[in-house]
Order: C-alpha cells, then structure tokens, then sequence
C-alpha cells in the first residue's frame, strides 16, 4: 500500500511538474512565433515624435555625383537589364538600347528617369534624390554607353552641368 501511495504521489508529481513545463515552452514558443512574425521596420511620418530621432544614412554628409548615384542606386537593374532597364556600358547593345531613348531628347530622358515610366519606378528608388541628382545619373550613364563624339549637342551642354566624371 505505502508503494502504491509513493506511486500514485510520485505519478501526481510528475503530471503537475509536466504541465508546468509545457506552459513555460508554450509561452516561450508563443514568443518565438511572436519573433518570427513581427514586422521588419516601422513607417515614421514628419511631424510624428519618431521623425526627431530619424538619423541621417552615413556617407550622406554630402552631394553625390551621378556616378555615385548609379553605383548606389541604378547598377542593379542596369548593369543586368533587369525590368527592361536599358544596360548601361560601352557595347553596341547598349548603345542600341539607348539611342531612341536620347533620341526622344534630354528632357524627356530626364522626365522619365525622375518620374519612372515602364517598369522603372520614379527616382530609380532614390528616395533621397533631388531632381538634379537624378539629372548627374542619367547624364553619367550617357557617358559611359556615348562616346561624346555621338551625342548629341542638346544633350552635350544639358549635361555640361552634370559632369562628374
């Protein structure tokens, strides 16, 4: 009798201390699912208290030439012709690819490359840009797929403002 007592305390024991156990992992599984699932970053609106602590990305501290621009934000999708992206280098192709976009003229390159058009987003996805960086940008992609004996004047001294090269 004193065994079976033993047991059926020890049997109590044991269930009680397992139940414990399993709400301590079902708690901590709770909080990895939790983990896993969360969101990746937060939307911070100006004038919310957030925006005071916005801090500026490194390297930023000043302008930015279009070469810099590109290698930053552009050679993605126009080093690999991703989304239709005309590529941007020194061969026939992308010489091809480029010459009925300059010759629709500078401006309308220009319109294109800061509102986006096809699959091209507006900006190229810099959310940092100005209008004018996006300008250096498209004017250092035509340098490099353009020799400047083929370009055209208009787009020349469009672009002589631009040089950073």
């Amino acid at each position: 009798m004193k065994h079976t007592l033993a047991a059926l305390v020890f049997s109590i024991l044991i269930n009680i201390l397992s139940l414990s156990l399993s709400n301590v992992s079902a708690g901590t599984m709770q909080e990895k699912i939790d983990e896993r699932i969360k969101p990746v970053g937060s939307l911070c609106m100006a004038g919310e208290p957030c925006a005071a602590q916005a801090v500026a990305r490194p390297g930023l501290s000043g302008p930015r030439t279009g070469k810099e621009i590109y290698n930053s934000n552009c050679v993605a999708c126009h080093a690999s012709g991703a989304a239709g992206a005309p590529i941007v280098d020194a061969s026939e192709a992308a010489v091809n690819a480029w010459t009925p976009r300059i010759s629709k003229g500078i401006g309308t390159l220009f319109a294109n490359a800061i509102g986006g058009i096809n699959g091209m987003p507006a900006m190229g996805l810099c959310m940092d840009c100005k209008d004018e960086d996006i300008k250096a940008t498209v004017c250092h992609m035509i340098d490099v797929v353009f020799s400047t004996d083929t370009v055209a004047k208009e787009v020349k001294a469009e672009c002589a403002a631009f040089k950073d090269n």
